[in-house]
């Protein structure tokens, strides 16, 4: 600790010691720096203070139908990105600060100037912005402030417009790609259903099955009794000798009394026909039943026809022989023609019970295939509806997209969502604001008041002296044997005073200098 302070007095001596040159380095640098602040020239500043409505009438009206987005969310990030290169080289056209450059880098400097210089504040949770610009030429540093007040307002309309005309055109594009899906869907759905078109039917499979089975039971049990029937007929008939009885044995004026008859035939013929009446009234001429019916009936009467065909050829012509008895012609047996009656009726009837058992099992396994099937053919449905809900949700909720953003276009055209008020248009201020003199001075003086004691203790450094034996020991590492001691007489202490006088009168000199100049400024401030 001795030893600091001890090097501390050594550099005040040495510092006292030098003290002219110190003081001859504060009078360059104090000339030097009030000279430079005196010539800085005069700038002036241009200001204006815009506020930001976002707090719009619509915005509470228009929620759930048109888009809402975060205004002030944007209008801070513009606010931020106000100052971005592409806006500057815009503001330096409209500003024509252009013309003062010629080549591409002084426009560059011009921009680097500017986005040094411009300053844009906004206060937290506030959408009241300040804009300042400080300029030597008053009437540039006013155009440069409204002309970014331009591009404040137009670059939030522009991109609000351009973001909503791009979200228009996607949702569109987006559109027309799910509407060819949807009817793709709608296509694939359509096919599947005509082509099993047998699986949606109103009753169910089950109950259907169950119904048919009990037709099918029903006939096929009246089929085995008319089989049975017809059996016992034809055993009955064994017994007996037919005799036919002769064509004019029918009674003058009866109807067909002149046409041919197979007894059998014409029996089982009546009996279909009665049959298909039965049907008709039940089915129409396309059931199935009704179509076998006709079809037995038409093979009957051509089998009668045959029958009547054949008994012709073998019957002897007119006149061509003796003629038999007529007690063998009249001779009849009338158990015989019934029984060939009832058999006749219980073949028809047998026939139609087949075709009806035919018919009912081929409708049986039919729908049994069907009901096999119909789980596969409701899980593919399932998907196909699946696939075409969500083609047809997405298809709709675009096309309300699509009306919300034509009603947020409509709405941002007919009255502005963010409002910019200007609350200070531009303005310069009258005085300059800077540099600020009556401030710099007294640094300037400071500055060059350490510029002359650094410079003194440097020299003093470069051209050290040794005040004390002791310092002289420590550099010299050698003992010192003795000193000769100084007597300050009469004409060497007038010398130091004198030399401490011109000191203090040179230190005394800069300050009075700095304190003229400044009262003249601040006189010169007053008086404007």
């Amino acid at each position: 600790m001795q030893e600091m302070l001890q090097q501390l007095v050594d550099s005040l001596r040495g510092i006292w010691r030098r003290r002219f040159i110190g003081l001859a380095a504060a009078w360059i640098v104090g000339i030097g720096g009030a000279a430079l602040v005196l010539m800085t020239p005069d700038k002036y500043e241009a200001s204006a203070r815009m506020y930001v409505d976002t707090q719009s009438v619509l915005k509470p009206l228009m929620i759930g139908l048109a888009v809402q987005p975060n205004i002030d969310q944007q209008v801070s990030m513009l606010s931020r990105t106000l100052l971005s290169r592409p806006n500057m080289e815009k503001l330096v056209r409209m500003a024509d600060l252009d013309l003062e450059a010629k080549s591409q880098e002084q426009r560059d400097a011009v921009v680097d100037r500017l986005l040094r210089d411009l300053e844009v504040k906004g206060g937290a949770g506030e959408n009241l912005y300040a804009i300042r610009y400080r300029d030597t030429n008053p009437s540039r540093a006013k155009r440069v402030v409204d002309s970014l007040l331009s591009i404040f307002v137009e670059s939030g309309l522009g991109n609000k417009r351009r973001d909503t005309e791009k979200a228009q055109q996607f949702i569109d594009e987006q559109i027309k790609l799910y509407e060819t899906q949807l009817e793709e869907a709608e296509r694939r759905l359509k096919e599947f259903k005509v082509k099993n078109l047998s699986a949606f039917g109103g009753t169910d499979a089950l109950t259907a099955l169950q119904a048919l089975e009990t037709q099918l039971s029903q006939a096929q049990l009246e089929l085995r009794v008319a089989e049975e029937t017809r059996d016992a007929l034809k055993r009955e008939l064994k017994g007996e000798e037919p005799v036919f009885l002769p064509e004019s044995s029918a009674p003058a004026g009866a109807p067909n009394a002149a046409e041919p008859s197979v007894p059998e035939l014409d029996g089982r013929i009546d009996t279909m026909k009665k049959n298909l009446d039965e049907l008709l009234r039940k089915y129409t001429e396309q059931h199935p039943d009704v179509v076998s019916t006709r079809r037995t009936i038409g093979e009957l009467e051509k089998q009668k026809q045959d029958q009547l065909a054949a008994r012709q050829k073998s019957q002897p012509q007119v006149g061509a022989g003796p003629a038999q008895p007529r007690s063998s012609n009249v001779d009849r047996n009338p158990v015989y023609q019934q029984l060939k009656l009832s058999l006749a009726d219980a073949e028809a009837t047998a026939a139609a019970l087949r075709a009806r058992v035919a018919e009912l099992d081929s409708r049986y396994r039919q729908i049994q295939s069907t009901a096999r099937m119909k789980p596969e053919i409701e899980q593919e449905l399932v998907q196909l509806n699946r696939d075409y809900q969500v083609h047809k949700a997405n298809y709709d909720g675009l096309i309300a997209r699509r009306e919300s953003a034509q009603l947020t276009s409509q709405m941002e055209q007919t009255t502005s969502v963010a409002d910019f008020r200007i609350i200070d248009p531009p303005r310069v201020s009258p005085k300059p604001v800077a540099p600020n003199r009556v401030l710099m001075l007294p640094m300037v003086l400071a500055l060059a008041v350490g510029a002359g004691v650094v410079a003194a203790l440097v020299y003093s450094q470069m051209y050290p002296t040794f005040h004390t034996t002791r310092g002289l020991r420590n550099v010299i590492q050698r003992p010192v044997l003795g000193a000769v001691t100084f007597q300050n007489l009469g004409p060497a202490r007038r010398k130091q005073r004198l030399s401490a006088l011109a000191f203090l009168c040179g230190l005394a000199g800069l300050f009075a200098a700095y304190g003229s100049v400044l009262a003249l400024l601040l006189f010169t401030a007053r008086g404007a």
